[in-house]
């Protein structure tokens, strides 16, 4: 353990906000969609862009970007895929904006779907490597505000240009429509994070794994002084693998059974049951669930907006405690919590009456369905939301950080994919009832998933981990 008093705590701070404006636009990138959609079906004379479609061309990208990230950051770097990403979040916005047609806007979309995947992968990767264990889990926690607060400030530019133009469809500055501006907005914050990522260091584990230890050391020294950096470099290489090649997939696998190491299926388990519990049908389709739980659309906006509030005082608590409790403690009660809410969820649903029209009537219960919702969306964003990051973060050994970081980064966004594809599906078929219980049940899973196989990273040092 290093002596903490060397510590130089506001350069690992500094870098480590830095790294995080990736997560910001991971969120505004994610949210700016939702005020654009009557501009886009306008301007293209289609209704399918702006819905599913465009949902999920943009996650395809995003599993992608989390796939190729991951792993061409063992071989360029964690900051230069970061710089990869600010450029492709620019692109995105930019043609996002131009876009002349339907198929030239989804392009442009799959853009920002790489740029989000890579974003969501390189930024908790990047700062497990740079931070101090003791309080690593804090400072990757603040991705998941960063989030969150890029989705809030979407919403946000997206109202104000909305009102200011009269609507989104109307026109704004410069004879383009206010849904363009809302697109060009992500300029701001895409062209800081690209400038700013110009003076922060690479990651010294990374420089180790190149052979550069030099540079690695001097990144070192900036955090725990001169003293202790030779040692850390040493440490570093030495928890490298024994003929020290460079990291490549082929490390996933066990070098005695050939088979694909335990580590790697908890980091799948782990991305996967994140969405399983069905976090992103209440973000991609928010208003439609509650439209079709009988609430009215400013209702829904209204549920829309606490849930915003409580996500962001959910991590804030988990940005506090987590490096003093941990990690399994947190995705334990996040998934007990999540499953009696859902639970009672489920209930209200199917016992919901049914109007002329077929939609859910709620009456006394809608009370019920509300608080449930929202508890629901605490406990998410206190657990899951932000420590599975966490943990894909640093949970694995050096040598295969980014190959885990890839394969988890592609199996979180396919199931992200599946989820958000399977729920307009499952509305029609089994209804709110049937699709909430199938969230409650990967919820209980998900406990028993944590219990049995997920061990605790808390302190660990990234070279002590174990794979």
């Amino acid at each position: 353990m290093q002596d903490e008093k060397v510590e130089n705590m506001f350069f690992v701070i500094l870098i480590s906000c830095v790294a995080t404006i990736g997560g910001f636009l991971f969120g505004f990138d994610s949210g700016v969609i939702n005020g654009t959609v009557d501009g886009l079906s306008q301007a293209f004379n289609s209704d399918s862009v702006g819905t599913g479609f465009n949902v999920a061309s943009m996650l395809l990208g995003c599993a992608v970007g989390a796939f190729f990230a991951g792993r061409f950051a063992d071989k360029y770097g964690r900051k230069t895929l970061l710089m990869v990403s600010s450029v492709l979040f620019i692109i995105s916005a930019v043609g996002s904006g131009i876009a002349s047609s339907s198929f030239e806007f989804v392009i442009y979309r799959i853009i920002g779907g790489l740029a989000v995947g890579a974003a969501s992968v390189m930024t908790p990767a990047y700062i497990s490597e740079i931070a101090p264990a003791r309080i690593r889990g804090m400072l990757t926690t603040l991705q998941q505000i960063a989030i969150i607060s890029g989705l809030f400030l979407a919403f946000v530019s997206n109202y104000l240009l909305a009102i200011n133009a009269g609507a989104s469809t109307n026109e704004f500055w410069l004879g383009f429509e206010a849904w363009r501006w809302m697109f060009w907005m992500e300029l701001i914050p895409a062209s800081i994070f690209f400038l700013a990522l110009f003076f922060i260091p690479e990651s010294p584990r990374f420089l180790v794994a190149k052979n550069r230890r030099v540079e690695a050391e001097a990144v070192l020294a900036k955090i725990y002084g001169q003293q202790a950096a030779k040692g850390k470099v040493s440490d570093i290489y030495d928890s490298f693998a024994e003929d020290h090649h460079e990291p490549k997939l082929s490390d996933l696998l066990d070098k005695v059974s050939g088979k694909v190491r335990p580590i790697v299926w908890v980091g799948i388990g782990l991305a996967t049951f994140q969405q399983f519990v069905g976090i992103n049908v209440v973000f991609y389709y928010g208003s439609v669930l509650w439209q079709a739980a009988g609430f009215s659309e400013s209702d829904a906006l209204f549920i829309n907006m606490l849930s915003g509030g409580l996500s962001i005082l959910a991590c804030v608590i988990t940005l506090v405690l987590i490096d003093k409790v941990g990690r399994k403690p947190f995705l334990t009660l996040g998934s007990i919590g999540m499953s009696v809410s859902l639970a009672i969820m489920v209930y209200v649903f199917a016992n919901a009456g049914v109007d002329s029209n077929g939609d859910l009537q709620l009456g006394s219960q809608g009370t019920l369905a509300l608080v449930a919702a929202n508890v629901y969306v605490f406990f998410f964003n206190m657990s899951w939301g932000p420590i599975m990051w966490v943990m894909l973060g640093e949970m694995f050994p050096n040598q295969i950080r980014g190959s885990g970081l890839a394969i988890s980064g592609l199996a979180q966004w396919g199931a992200n994919f599946a989820i958000t594809m399977s729920f307009p599906i499952m509305l029609a078929s089994i209804g709110l009832a049937g699709a909430y219980g199938f969230y409650t049940i990967s919820a209980l899973v998900a406990a028993v998933f944590v219990y049995k196989y997920v061990h605790e990273t808390k302190g660990i040092e990234l070279e002590n981990m174990q794979g």
